[in-house]
């Protein structure tokens, strides 16, 4: 019953999954190359319950939107990784690499443009270029050098992803290959990825950093930030990529959400290898829970979990929560495959084969065999005894479709399992103190035959 026990677990009422009725999207977003430039602004983005909170954060350069968090960056392993960062905020700022080697800070505007603590940091106006060998593949985030107790908060934060030499980036998501893998060991191999970059937020501090910001131009004096005393950072908003719940369902690049163009909703096939770079890039530690699938972690900040250099991640077991810790990156593996769950999943009414592999799978609808034409074990309560989430589809049967009662919003366009993850701190899955919010997604599992995008 985990399965329906989780599709009938969700309480959102908002936005259809997919806009416009679309393919779902089964990537990580980001900027490719090796040179980057980036623009520290200002923007206000939206909050899950329709407010708006003003923040700091990175643009590309190329388009001039400020992003939350910034453009996720895409490498490849031992590429010479450039980035150019310019500054129009009215405080000094400037990016660090954490886990990264030898990085280099030459300043290009020397008239805004100096040592700071960590490393050189540029006035309003002014810029400098970073650069660095990515020689170790993972997943890394980048942040603010400067205040980062004020300036992280204030959304600027971003991911990097190195890809291990000899990746494939031309092999399509959901199609298995040697070549797509998060290290260079074989046992990183995936067929999927998806990034949870987890942040949390002091709107109280957002908004005195807006008014103090307002209250400076308006008098055409300095920026005076002594009256923000990090300290008692206190959080009341948490995000996934940038958004509370239920926007963390809404597909990329959305229009209502300008600033936070990153998907936050996992989406497989039965029998995908996905992997789930997670990020945990606030101020608190965050007990990341996925309902109903365990997951196996394969590296920490960007090093495989193996006992012997080569062998690949062995030191290592399954958990369903996983302890986000502050500054962390954790590479984790799932893999749903309905095993042993003792029912049919496709349904005994559905006519369809089941011929096992080597692996005891139907290669096509990877339904595990032993299982095949079992009944689901229990009846159904009727309509009138029974909440239905917005997710359920009317049956328990994958990519099937049942009678749902008159007002139901059926939003569970494609029939497929939905598994709420979210944060188990349960102040963190509210927005602004309002439940449901904050820290919550769905893993959507798609019938073999619904199409997933890359």
């Amino acid at each position: 019953m985990k399965t329906l026990t989780s599709a009938l677990c969700g309480s959102i009422a908002l936005a259809i999954l997919v806009a416009g009725g679309n393919e779902a999207q089964a990537r990580i977003d980001g900027l490719t190359g090796n040179t980057f430039s980036l623009v520290a602004k200002e923007a206000q983005i939206v909050t899950g319950d329709a407010n708006t909170i003003y923040s700091w954060g990175f643009a590309n350069a190329g388009t001039g939107t400020m992003q939350y968090p910034g453009p996720t960056l895409i490498v490849n392993q031992n590429d010479t990784v450039t980035v150019n960062l310019s500054n129009t905020l009215p405080v000094p700022v400037s990016i660090i690499f954490p886990g990264q080697q030898a990085v280099t800070a030459t300043c290009t505007t020397a008239s805004n443009c100096a040592d700071g603590l960590l490393t050189k940091e540029v006035t309003p106006g002014g810029s400098v270029q970073y650069a660095f060998v990515a020689s170790q593949p993972g997943t890394y985030l980048y942040q603010s050098g400067t205040q980062p107790s004020l300036q992280k908060d204030m959304g600027l934060v971003g991911a990097l992803i190195v890809r291990p030499a000899g990746f494939d980036a031309t092999t399509p998501s959901g199609t298995p290959s040697a070549a797509r893998t998060a290290y260079s060991q074989t046992g990183t191999a995936f067929d999927r990825e998806f990034m949870l970059l987890l942040t949390d937020m002091d709107a109280s501090m957002h908004d005195k950093m807006y008014s103090l910001v307002r209250n400076a131009r308006q008098t055409n004096t300095p920026l005076n930030l002594t009256s923000i005393d990090t300290s008692d950072f206190f959080a009341s908003l948490w995000f996934i990529n940038g958004r509370n719940s239920p926007d963390t369902l809404v597909d990329s690049g959305v229009w209502w959400l300008p600033n936070q163009p990153y998907n936050s909703s996992p989406i497989m096939h039965p029998g995908d290898k996905v992997l789930v770079r997670e990020i945990s890039a606030g101020r608190d530690l965050h007990p990341f829970h996925h309902h109903g699938a365990h997951m196996t972690p394969i590296a920490r900040d960007a090093r495989v979990l193996e006992s012997s250099p080569g062998i690949g991640p062995d030191l290592t077991s399954p958990d369903f929560t996983i302890r986000s810790i502050p500054g962390q990156t954790i590479d984790l593996m799932l893999e749903w495959t309905g095993k042993n769950i003792g029912w049919d999943i496709y349904g005994t009414d559905n006519a369809h084969t089941c011929s096992p592999g080597a692996d005891g799978y139907d290669p096509t609808s990877h339904e595990w065999c032993a299982d095949h034409g079992k009944p689901f074990p229990v009846i159904l309560p009727n309509q009138q005894d029974v909440q239905f989430g917005e997710y359920y589809s009317g049956t328990p049967f994958l990519g099937q479709y049942g009678i749902l009662p008159q007002g139901h919003p059926g939003l569970n366009e494609h029939g497929g399992y939905f598994h709420i993850w979210h944060s188990h701190n349960e102040k963190e899955i509210t927005t602004n103190n309002v439940f449901p919010g904050g820290m919550k997604t769905f893993l959507i599992i798609e019938a073999p035959g619904v199409p997933i995008s890359d």
